[in-house]
């Protein structure tokens, strides 16, 4: 196949109209038209559907986009390791991970990684949604539990576990409970045991709630929780890496934890040699080794 047509047709089934194509491509609608009706003569098929409100992927053009998607994918990765050819760390990478990990712990370190790098781009993604590596939707990943995907290259950076923590303040003013019944007299802030975290704060959280907490504040990830914790609004059910970055934050019933969940640090196999993927790697490697050392003082 034609891989300029190719070109023209992914543009179109990404804009869902021949006019945006066009202006994107830096083409006539009509040249742009013209490529897509040689190219379903040269199928034999029908791509799209017309509509007045523009245009719609028939079966076999969702075929073909998926195609093209992976093909544009992996030019994206040729031309990134080809740039990573040079000898300076430059261009964009795209990192994900969960919104509290990124917010509470890794978005604060990135200043000594921009020191060493100042021509870096970094694109900080956070959501609960495991991004697809292989796929190139992101360059790295920092997930809560070990990535499953195929061709990846993996590191475990450190275990963490869910724990309480309240604010000296809030704890002299409302008392230190001493066990788990005395949460009746608290305010417990923590994710709904139903929303997008890992497995172990969420049956931490059910066997919190199941000791008649009277008042509660749920909020959808773990750096809104912080915030109603330093607010000194309750009790809350945090990830441990915070103390080290918050340490007027008192731990509250030291027995009571979630079980251990690995942190791992994943990116695809083709991108081995990437300078940018190999500077972020070691730099998060050092600040893991770093936060290590200052947990153990």
């Amino acid at each position: 196949m034609d891989w300029d047509k190719l070109r023209i047709f992914h543009a179109v089934a990404e804009a869902g109209s021949l006019t945006h194509a066009g202006e994107t491509l830096h083409l006539s609608q009509s040249a742009v038209s013209r490529q897509i009706r040689s190219l379903e003569e040269s199928l034999s098929t029908t791509l799209f559907h017309r509509h007045a409100r523009g245009l719609i992927l028939t079966e076999q053009g969702e075929l073909l986009f998926d195609a093209t998607k992976a093909m544009v994918k992996r030019l994206d990765a040729a031309s990134a390791r080809i740039r990573d050819s040079e000898d300076e760390v430059f261009g964009e990478l795209r990192v994900t991970t969960t919104t509290g990990f990124g917010t509470m712990w890794l978005a604060p370190r990135l200043a000594s990684l921009y020191k060493s790098y100042p021509d870096l781009r970094i694109d900080l993604m956070l959501e609960e949604r495991v991004l697809d590596l292989p796929m190139r939707e992101a360059d790295i990943a920092i997930r809560m539990k070990e990535p499953s995907q195929a061709d990846l290259i993996r590191r475990r950076l450190m275990n963490i576990r869910m724990r309480l923590y309240a604010t000296t303040q809030y704890l002299e003013e409302r008392g230190h409970p001493r066990s788990l019944d005395d949460l009746g007299m608290h305010r417990l802030i923590c994710q709904h045991a139903g929303a997008a975290q890992v497995s172990a704060g969420a049956t931490l959280v059910q066997q919190l709630m199941s000791h008649q907490v009277a008042s509660t504040l749920t909020v959808n990830n773990y750096f809104g929780v912080l915030q109603g914790v330093v607010n000194h609004l309750g009790i809350g059910v945090l990830p441990d890496y915070l103390t080290q970055d918050f340490p007027h934050l008192e731990r509250v019933l030291p027995d009571v934890e979630s079980v251990e969940v690995p942190v791992f640090l994943a990116y695809p196999e083709e991108l081995r040699h990437s300078k940018r993927v190999a500077a972020f790697r070691d730099f998060v490697m050092e600040e893991v080794i770093a936060y290590r050392r200052s947990s153990r003082d």
